[in-house]
């Protein structure tokens, strides 16, 4: 996990300039993935979900989840045990708001996506919770799913 500092990261796949992503996503999308906000809890398109598919990041449509790691926290937001894949997620640590979390990010284009919290006692393989923000997810379901 690295600092809080961008310069620690690797390099995204895609880069666009701020105005290049005010093109590209609305002003609510903005500014969750790009300027690090969070939706209102309980107010998420996912957050009580279970059609079977993939989850995208809907800033670059790289793959992050999958149903099939998704579970209901009740905590207001969707929640999933593991990424898709062991790279399609960095983890950075965030010590805004007085407290010590650590923010997910989309690995491709580096887009907020949510925190991971361990610990929490969630009867998952990883005892991780990534909370993730509704409106930094695209569901592609698989045919025939319903939700």
């Amino acid at each position: 996990m690295s600092s809080d500092s961008e310069t620690s990261l690797p390099a995204p796949k895609i880069q666009l300039t701020p105005q290049e992503w005010k093109a590209r996503l609305n002003p609510q999308e903005y500014a969750v993935l790009r300027e690090a906000g969070t939706e209102r809890a309980y107010t998420g398109e996912y957050t009580d979900t279970e059609t079977e598919g993939v989850y995208e990041c809907r800033a670059c449509g790289a793959e992050l989840f999958r149903s099939t790691e998704k579970f209901h926290s009740h905590c207001g937001w969707p929640s999933f045990f593991d990424p898709a894949g062991s790279d399609a997620v960095i983890l950075r640590e965030d010590n805004s708001l007085g407290m010590r979390r650590v923010e997910v990010l989309c690995a491709n284009c580096h887009s907020h996506l949510g925190h991971v919290f361990e610990g929490e006692g969630y009867p998952t393989p990883t005892d991780k919770r990534y909370c993730i923000n509704s409106i930094s997810l695209r569901l592609k379901p698989v045919e025939g799913s319903t939700s």
